[in-house]
């Protein structure tokens, strides 16, 4: 048993009603996946009892609330907009950047809120996405092989055997990070960073040439003009429209610094991870008998799972057995990932699986992660033109099963990358090398994440008629 079980104890609070076979650690008796292999388990156990120490990055009142907001997206009275980097980077804990990402996806949301006339789930998929699955153990250049990046929490990216030998104190640095960046994302908002009273402020430099600022400003007019005529009619300012409320996500990838930030909180039940508030399952750990699968089936957040154009709906009613046996509202939520030209002939039966057991899921698109390809140049990328073709399959999916798509999952960024092809100004080969920055995915920037959300709102719209 790992030594943390006992530094993580907390016998004074009693829980009452969770799983009697669980326990912050009992995943440690499946098969774990993708864990790095650190060489100095002394020094691990070290980093996992700081970061246990350390004050959690949310609560639980702010889980159980997005639990609540969750199972209102599941009956189609809200929709949810989660996005963000692929991998964070610890370089980018910067404030230009955190509030370029928050700007990102704030827009989309006016566009999805105006559209839709729904409420929106605001969920970043940052403070704390450090760390990334990867196909394969090892890389090889120029006939040297090393092992592969994993993320800045485990190692670094620079391709060198210093670089790629994973770092137990990056663990606690990812956990240092995430707070700076929660607490600056809490502060851009406490502040009035989102107020709908000014729309405007969010706008970034560059968008001015953007082919959608018409439609954009328009749809910002028409906010501003609501947001007057509803305090013309209350007789006073709607001080509630100032803030809005932001949400955080990862995949909870790192078992032992997972284990590290579940906690029991005094008059709650149960066990939560004080981490993130939404955190996910990929679809390389999903394994029914799998350690990840196990450790998730215990904590009190609500949870996501990703899947795959290989899941059948069997796998996938067992997943929603172990993980929500109660069919607890707003507890699951299942991501697909399908491809551009898989989701039409995979969706529809898993979808059908589910409605017949008339389970409370909450159902999301992320049509990023099956359409990445790779050029002749070895560069990967993802088009613009399949991202929302297999979006547009979904919405449709959806209503032919007499189902709800609730939300999307995107990788984004607020910064002026060209990693994707297509979108508005037609970014072609040629334009990657300009500005591609991830290390790891192709992101969309930030005119394509616009261009997105506009055709999410055409689409639903054109669904509804």
């Amino acid at each position: 048993m790992h030594r943390l079980e006992r530094s993580m104890a907390h016998p004074t609070i009693q829980p009452v009603r969770e799983a009697a076979d669980w326990a912050p650690a009992s995943w440690q008796s499946r098969p774990a996946v993708q864990q790095p292999q650190y060489p100095d388990p002394r020094a691990l156990d070290d980093a996992l009892r700081e970061v246990s120490s350390l004050p959690p990055l949310v609560t639980s009142w702010e889980i159980l609330a997005l639990k609540r907001e969750l199972a209102d997206a599941a009956e189609g009275k809200r929709f949810l907009l989660q996005g963000g980097d692929c991998a964070e980077s610890f370089s980018d804990c910067d404030s230009g950047t955190i509030s370029n990402r928050l700007k990102v996806l704030l827009q989309m949301s006016v566009v999805l809120i105006h559209g839709l006339k729904l409420p929106v789930i605001r969920v970043g998929r940052f403070a704390g996405q450090y760390a990334k699955p990867r196909s394969a153990d090892t890389e090889t250049r120029d006939g040297q092989t090393l092992p592969c990046y994993r993320g800045d929490i485990v190692n670094g990216p620079e391709f060198s055997a210093a670089a790629r030998v994973p770092d137990p104190s990056r663990l606690v640095r990812g956990h240092a990070l995430s707070a700076m960046t929660m607490n600056f994302v809490r502060a851009l908002i406490d502040g009035g960073f989102a107020d709908l009273h000014h729309p405007e402020y969010w706008d970034l430099a560059w968008m001015e040439h953007s082919p959608l600022a018409r439609e954009y400003r328009e749809m910002v007019a028409s906010i501003g003009e609501s947001v007057r005529f509803m305090e013309t009619l209350a007789g006073v300012p709607l001080g509630s429209f100032s803030r809005v409320d932001f949400y955080t996500s990862h995949e909870a990838l790192l078992l032992h610094y997972e284990q590290a930030v579940t906690r029991q909180v005094p008059r709650q039940w149960g066990w939560f991870n004080l981490s993130t508030h939404l955190p996910w399952i990929g679809m390389r750990t999903a394994a029914l008998d799998g350690a990840h699968v196990e450790y998730f089936r215990g904590i009190r957040n609500p949870v996501a799972v990703k899947v795959g154009p290989s899941v059948t709906p069997d796998m996938l009613l067992r997943l929603a057995d172990a993980l929500d046996p109660h069919r607890e509202p707003g507890r699951l939520t299942f991501i697909h990932r399908m491809g551009a030209g898989k989701v039409a002939s995979v969706l529809p039966q898993l979808l059908d699986a589910m409605r017949r057991e008339g389970r409370p899921v909450l159902w999301v698109c992320d049509p990023m992660h099956g359409n990445t390809e790779s050029l002749d140049n070895g560069v990967k990328t993802r088009r613009f033109a399949n991202i929302a073709s297999e979006l547009e399959q979904a919405f449709d999916a959806h209503a032919a099963a007499g189902t709800r798509l609730g939300g999307v999952h995107l990788e984004l960024t607020g910064e002026n990358v060209t990693e994707c092809l297509g979108g508005a100004r037609d970014l072609a080969p040629a334009d990657l090398a300009r500005a591609y920055r991830s290390t790891v995915d192709p992101r969309l920037n930030y005119e394509q994440s616009l261009e997105l959300a506009m055709l999410i709102v055409r689409k639903r719209g054109a669904a509804r008629t």
